[in-house]
């Protein structure tokens, strides 16, 4: 009989699995289950988009294309940050597409991390960052953000977890679970106090187009920033297009160069199929994100307001489409609340654990959802509340 346990890397064996797909699991053996749980647009690919993946079949562009992406696309995605977020990197050594940005984030952090660097890691955040520092035998060293700062990373905490091992911040905004953004202002602070060190970001802006208060604001765009900033993105969110599994990471050439190599001999290049109809996306899409966000926003507000009648606070999410209620108030733990919601009530929403501790007393709830489905969600929502309350 062979021994796994002294077979498999202890590293990926003590890896926890995600706390979002133990929900997603648990909701595929359940009838007559209203969730919210999904961080995924309910739209389709627009036509358009669609339609060039399907001439790209048609006419037989079923060949590799560079390691780093077609030309075309890589100029296509600089035209696009250039227009957008006031950013400029150059196609040919500068812009990697990758297979969705979960690739972009691994790629990025595993050409850095060395044996025991530290990685800032602010939370509650996305749930891949902390395992796959730790894959690449770094140190995740993770800053809580909180409640009252609108779960924005200050200076002050940034500044606290700061060593001379750090080697990165990963800065998740707009941010999954929360809903939180970070101004330029927010910014100027966080870049004042990385600058003089050698310290990389890590920037994840996939969900840059969904912001609601003003435009997003990149930290590569702030002066002395750029050398610095690693941003990974990509087409899921924005053009609904998670299923096409297409991302982009850019950086200075130094930086690209090594990602690529991994790139190279893991993955050797995103489709072409997925590749093509991101083109179209980038050059012709901008109706279509000003079309989605617009519904987001609505529904954003549709969700805040009646959270708030229910009687759960929670502060008005200003990016993404999740909202971060606080649920603690009720004498449970996120996963109880959130498992009595789904067992007695049929409603599932993320508890706020799943992406770290930092989320205890909160869970995550999705507004990618049409207004009558979240109409039956706060419908079960107030059922469950108001028992609590007896």
């Amino acid at each position: 009989m062979i021994d796994y346990n002294k077979i498999l890397s202890p590293v990926v064996r003590n890896t926890p699995k995600s706390g979002i797909r133990k929900y997603f699991d648990l909701l595929d053996t359940m009838d007559d289950i209203v969730g919210l749980t999904v961080g995924q647009p309910d739209f389709v690919t627009p036509w358009h988009i669609r339609e060039a993946g399907i001439e790209s079949l048609e006419k037989g562009k079923t060949y590799y294309t560079s390691n780093s992406g077609t030309l075309e696309l890589r100029e296509e995605i600089n035209r696009y940050l250039t227009r957008r977020f006031d950013l400029s990197y150059d196609p040919k050594k500068e812009i990697i597409v990758t297979v969705g940005g979960s690739e972009a984030i691994d790629i990025a952090l595993r050409s850095v991390i060395a044996p025991g660097d530290e990685i800032i890691v602010p939370t509650p955040s996305f749930v891949c960052y902390s395992p796959l520092t730790a894959m690449a035998d770094g140190v995740p060293v993770i800053v809580e953000t909180k409640n009252e700062d609108k779960f924005k990373l200050t200076p002050e905490a940034l500044r606290a977890a700061i060593t001379p091992k750090t080697k990165m911040l990963v800065l998740p905004f707009p941010n999954n679970p929360t809903g939180a953004i970070m101004t330029r202002k927010d910014l100027e602070g966080i870049a004042e106090v990385l600058r003089g060190t050698n310290i990389l970001v890590l920037s994840d802006e996939i969900y840059a187009e969904m912001t609601y208060s003003g435009s997003h604001c990149s930290i590569a765009s702030l002066d002395g920033m750029k050398e610095r900033t690693i941003i990974v993105s990509g087409f899921s969110k924005s053009y609904a297009m998670t299923g096409w599994r297409l991302g982009y990471v850019c950086a200075p050439a130094p930086l690209t160069e090594q990602m690529l190599k991994i790139h190279q001999y893991a993955i050797m290049c995103a489709p072409t199929t997925s590749q093509l109809a991101a083109t179209e996306a980038v050059r012709n899409g901008d109706d279509d994100i000003a079309m989605m966000v617009g519904e987001y926003n609505r529904r954003r507000k549709f969700i805040y307001n009646g959270l708030k009648e229910i009687g759960i606070s929670s502060f008005e999410p200003e990016g993404a489409f999740y909202i971060f209620p606080k649920i603690g108030d009720f004498g449970l733990t996120s996963e109880e609340f959130c498992n009595r919601l789904l067992y007695d009530y049929h409603c599932a929403i993320i508890p706020g654990t799943a992406f770290g501790q930092g989320g205890e007393g909160f869970a995550r709830i999705s507004y990618a959802y049409s207004i009558k489905h979240i109409t039956q969600a706060l419908e079960r929502i107030e059922a469950f509340v108001k028992d609590l309350k007896k």
